[in-house]
C-alpha cells in the first residue's frame, strides 16, 4: 500500500483550532483471544517445543494372586511455537510535530496497539494473513474435525448452543470443556432473545469475567465480542470451546523506536526519505507465537477428529 504520512490534512484535529481543542478517541479493544488463552512464560528463543502425549498408557486387571502384570507404553510428540513478528511505522511530518498542542504519538499509539490486537486475533480465530509457521486458525480448524454447527435464526439458537448436538456437546465429547465464547455482533442481538427452558435468559451480565471486555456470560461462561474489526460474521457466529488449549508465548513485548534517518518503502513502491523530508517514523513491532497442544485423552484419541473448539456458523443464503 502506498505510503500515507500524518500531516496537516490527515491531523487537523491534533492542531489547535480557536473552536476545537478535544480529541476524541475510542476505547482500545485489546486482543480478544490472548484474553481468554493461556499465556506460557516468555520465550527466550525464536521457538519453543511443546512435548505432547500421544498414547495414553492403559491399566489391567491382575488374574488371581499370582497374575502377571501387564505392561503399557506411553509416546510423546513435539508441536513447537514459533515467534513471528508483527510491526508497522508510522511517519509524521516533523512540522507537524511542532506545530501541534497534543501528544500525537499519544493519540497514534492506543490505536496502533488496538490494530495489533486485531490482526492477532484475524490470524488465531481465522487464519487471516497468518505466518505459515502458526496452526491452522480455529474456525478452519473446527470445521474440518466437524465440529461445526449451521445456525440462522433465533428460534434454533438455544437448541444449536445448549442441545444434545450442539455446539457445547461438540467440544465435550472430544473430551474437553468448554471455558468461553468469542461471538460477532450479530449474534450478540440473536442472543437476547434467547431463553431456557424455564424462559430465563440465556444471556446475561458476567461481572467483568474477563477484563477490558464485555461483561457477559453464555451459560455461565464468558462471552467476548470484539469490536476490533477482526471478527468475520461471514464465516463464524460464535466460537466456544476450552480456550486454555491455547498457549501462547512472548518473545518480545510491544515496542517502540523513533526513526530519523531511514527511508522508507510502501506497498506500492512510493518511498519516503526522513532525513530529506522533514519527518520522522514511529516503528512499532512485537514478537509472538502461539499453539493447539491438542494432547490425547480417553474421550477420543483420533487427533483428526479431537479438536477443543464448536463453531457456529451462518447459513448459506440461497
Amino acid at each position: 500500500m502506498p505510503i500515507n504520512m500524518i500531516d496537516r490534512t490527515g491531523a487537523s484535529a491534533l492542531v489547535p483550532v480557536p473552536l476545537a481543542n478535544e480529541i476524541f478517541k475510542s476505547v482500545t479493544e485489546a486482543s480478544a483471544v490472548l484474553s481468554l488463552a493461556r499465556r506460557l512464560p516468555n520465550m527466550t528463543a525464536n521457538t519453543l517445543r511443546l512435548p505432547i502425549m500421544a498414547s495414553l498408557p492403559t491399566a489391567y486387571f491382575v488374574n488371581g494372586d499370582t497374575g502377571t502384570k501387564q505392561l503399557t507404553s506411553v509416546s510423546w510428540k513435539n508441536k513447537v511455537i514459533t515467534a513471528e513478528e508483527i510491526a508497522v511505522i508510522v511517519p509524521v511530518s516533523e512540522n507537524m510535530l511542532a506545530d501541534s498542542a497534543f501528544d500525537i504519538w499519544g493519540q497514534v499509539q492506543p490505536f496502533v496497539v488496538q490494530d495489533f490486537g486485531r490482526a492477532i486475533d484475524a490470524a488465531i480465530l481465522f487464519g487471516v494473513n497468518k505466518p505459515s509457521t502458526w496452526p491452522t486458525g480455529i474456525v478452519p480448524g473446527a470445521v474440518a474435525a466437524g465440529n461445526s454447527i449451521s445456525s440462522g435464526t433465533t428460534a434454533n439458537l438455544y437448541g444449536d448452543i445448549m442441545d444434545v448436538d450442539g455446539i457445547i456437546s461438540l467440544v465435550e465429547q472430544d473430551g474437553y470443556m468448554v471455558s468461553g465464547y468469542v461471538g460477532g455482533m450479530k449474534l450478540r442481538g440473536m442472543l437476547r432473545g434467547v431463553t431456557d427452558t424455564v424462559g430465563q435468559p440465556l444471556f446475561r451480565p458476567g461481572n467483568g469475567m474477563v477484563p477490558n471486555h464485555d461483561p457477559y456470560s453464555l451459560d455461565g461462561q464468558p462471552t467476548v465480542f470484539p469490536r476490533n474489526g477482526s471478527f468475520d460474521q461471514e464465516q463464524a457466529l460464535l466460537i466456544g470451546g476450552d480456550w486454555s488449549q491455547i498457549v501462547y508465548s512472548i518473545r518480545m513485548d510491544l515496542t517502540y523506536r523513533l526513526l530519523t534517518e531511514a527511508t522508507l518503502e510502501g506497498g506500492d513502491g512510493s518511498k519516503l526519505n526522513l532525513a530529506q523530508q522533514d519527518s520522522v517514523g514511529l516503528r512499532f513491532v512485537m514478537r509472538l507465537g502461539w499453539e493447539l497442544p491438542n494432547p490425547i485423552n480417553p474421550l477420543n484419541e483420533i487427533e483428526a477428529k479431537r479438536y477443543p473448539f464448536a463453531v457456529l456458523t451462518p447459513e448459506e443464503e440461497d
